[in-house]
C-alpha cells in the first residue's frame, strides 16, 4: 500500500477562535475549505502557552515537567533526543522543515547548527528565526534581505517599535515578497513543486505568523475594519480571596498589560486578522501546487499552532497565562479518506492536546512510537468521532500547571496551591474566578488530585 505524503502545517501564536471556521471574524476560506472536507478538534489545548515550551512538548511528547523547560530560554533540545519526526523519517519518508521550529538556540546564523535539524528528525531544512529573533538571527531568509538591502531597514523598524509601545499595528517596511510568511509559503511552494526523489515526502511548514508585533504588511494591513473585530473579554474577577499565580504578574507587568486604548487593540486586531488572512492565502497556494502535480489525493495534511494570543483579553498581549485565548489552538486533519467519507465537516469538541500531533501523523504515517512519551493518537477520533479521546487536558508553564476537563479550569501556581477555578460551562469567557467559594472547594480538591497524578506519569 502506497503511504501517504505528510504535509504539516504550523503558525505561530494563533488564537483557537481566529479561523472563518472557528470564530467568524477572520477570513480563511482555505483552512475553512481543509475543515469542510476533514475534521476540526475544537477543544485542543497547547500543552505550554508559549514558544519553546510547546515546540519541545509537541516535537517529544513531553510535559514541561518532564523536559524542563518552562519558558522561553536559551535552549538546544539534545541531538539525542526521541522525536516523532525521526520515527517518520525510519518509516521511509525524506523530511523537510521550512520554517520557525525553535527547538535550538535563536543565536548566531541557524545553518551553524543545521546538524541539529538532521538529528531531531528533518534531512531538508530551510530554517527561520522568529519575528523578534529575525533582528539578529542569520538564516537564508536575512540573506535574501540583506540582498536586497533590508535587512537594516527590519532591524531599525523594530527598534523603533519595542521602544515604545510594540502593540501599536503598523504595516511592515519589508516588500510584500520579503515578508516571513511569503518567504514561508514560497519555499515551501518551490520545494513542493520540485520535489523529485522516489520517497514518500512528509513537510513541515512552520509560519513565524501571526506572532507579535502587528506588521502586518500592505495590502493585507488595511484588510479589515479595526471598527468590525470582535470586542476584548473582560478582566476577570476573583470572587473572595486566593493565591496569587504568575497571571497576577502578567496582570501588573506593563509589558503584558499595557494601558491601551480601546482603538490601539481594535487595530491591533484588525492588524492580526490581515495577517492570518495572508497565511491562509500561503497555505491556499501549497494546495495550488499539490494539486497541480496530482498528489493531494494521496496526501495527509494536519494544521495546528503551538499557542495562541491574548490580543487585549483580560487587559492582556502575548500569551504565557492560562486563559483560553493563550491555550486554545486550532487544530485540523484532511485526509483523502476523511473527505470522501461521512466525517468531513466534522466539529469534534473533545478535548484534544498539542503532543496529540505527533502520535497521530506517526499513525497515518503507518508507524508508532516506541519510546515513553505522553502522546495519543487521534485516528480512532478519525474513524469514530462519537469516541472520547481525553478526560481532561494538563497544561504548564513557569512551574505552575492547568488541568482542564469538560466542566472545568482548575490552575496552580509553582508553590502548588490552587488560584484559578473556571467553569467552562457557566462562564465561557472565564469571568468568575470561584476557586476561594466554599461551594467549589469539593471541586478544586477533586481536580487538585488529578493534577497530581497527571504531573506523576512516565
Amino acid at each position: 500500500m502506497m503511504k501517504p505524503n505528510i504535509l504539516f502545517v504550523m503558525t505561530d501564536q494563533l488564537r483557537a477562535d481566529a479561523l472563518g471556521k472557528t470564530g467568524g471574524w477572520v477570513r480563511t476560506p482555505n483552512l475553512d475549505r481543509l475543515a469542510a472536507e476533514g475534521m476540526l478538534f475544537g477543544g485542543c489545548v497547547t500543552n505550554a502557552p508559549v514558544c519553546i515550551p510547546a515546540r519541545v512538548s509537541l516535537a517529544t511528547g513531553l510535559y514541561p515537567h518532564q523536559t524542563g523547560v518552562w519558558g522561553n530560554m536559551e535552549y538546544d533540545l539534545p541531538v539525542r533526543s526521541d522525536t516523532w519526526m525521526q520515527a517518520i523519517r525510519n518509516q521511509g519518508y525524506r523530511t523537510s522543515i521550512i520554517g520557525k521550529t525553535h527547538l535550538h538556540r535563536h543565536k548566531g546564523d541557524l545553518r551553524d547548527r543545521e546538524s541539529f535539524m538532521h538529528a531531531y528528525g528533518f534531512d531538508d531544512v530551510n530554517e527561520i528565526g522568529g519575528p523578534r529573533a529575525s533582528m539578529h538571527v542569520g538564516s537564508q531568509m536575512t540573506d535574501e534581505w540583506k540582498k536586497a538591502g533590508q535587512w537594516d531597514r527590519y532591524i531599525q523598524d523594530y527598534e523603533e517599535r519595542f521602544a515604545d509601545k510594540p502593540y501599536t499595528a503598523k504595516p511592515s517596511v519589508l516588500p510584500l515578497e520579503l515578508y516571513a510568511d511569503v518567504y514561508v509559503g514560497t519555499k515551501a511552494k518551490e520545494y513542493l513543486r520540485d520535489y523529485a526523489h522516489d520517497q514518500p515526502w512528509f513537510c513541515m511548514v512552520s509560519f513565524g505568523g501571526p506572532h507579535e508585533p502587528w506588521d502586518t504588511p500592505e495590502p493585507y494591513a488595511s484588510l479589515y475594519d479595526p471598527s468590525e473585530m470582535p470586542l476584548p473579554i473582560p478582566r476577570t474577577e476573583a470572587e473572595g480571596a486566593r493565591p496569587n499565580g504568575y497571571l497576577d504578574f502578567l496582570f501588573k507587568d506593563p509589558a503584558h498589560s499595557p494601558a491601551a486604548t480601546p482603538e490601539e487593540i481594535a487595530a491591533m486586531r484588525a492588524n492580526y486578522a490581515g495577517n492570518v488572512t495572508l497565511i491562509d492565502e500561503q497555505i491556499g497556494g501549497i494546495l495550488e501546487v499539490l494539486e497541480a502535480r496530482g498528489v493531494l489525493d494521496r496526501t495527509v495534511i494536519l494544521f495546528t499552532s503551538d499557542h495562541g494570543e491574548m490580543n487585549g483579553d483580560h487587559g492582556l498581549i502575548y500569551k504565557e497565562s492560562f486563559l483560553n485565548s493563550a491555550v486554545r489552538v486550532p487544530l485540523l486533519i484532511w485526509t483523502p479518506h476523511i473527505r470522501k467519507s461521512r466525517h468531513a465537516g466534522t466539529v469534534y469538541p473533545g478535548l484534544v492536546e498539542l503532543i496529540d500531533v505527533g502520535p497521530t501523523l506517526c499513525e497515518l504515517a503507518g508507524t508508532a512510537l516506541h519510546y515513553p512519551q505522553c502522546g495519543k493518537s487521534l485516528v480512532p477520533v478519525l474513524e469514530a468521532p462519537e469516541s472520547t479521546h481525553r478526560e481532561d487536558a494538563l497544561v504548564e508553564i513557569h512551574g505552575e500547571a492547568m488541568l482542564q476537563t469538560s466542566e472545568w479550569k482548575l490552575a496552580v501556581n509553582a508553590e502548588g496551591a490552587p488560584y484559578l477555578l473556571f467553569s467552562l460551562q457557566e462562564d465561557p469567557t472565564e469571568q468568575r474566578n470561584l476557586v476561594d467559594l466554599p461551594d467549589f472547594r469539593h471541586i478544586v480538591e477533586a481536580l487538585m488530585r488529578r493534577v497530581s497524578e497527571r504531573r506523576g506519569n512516565l
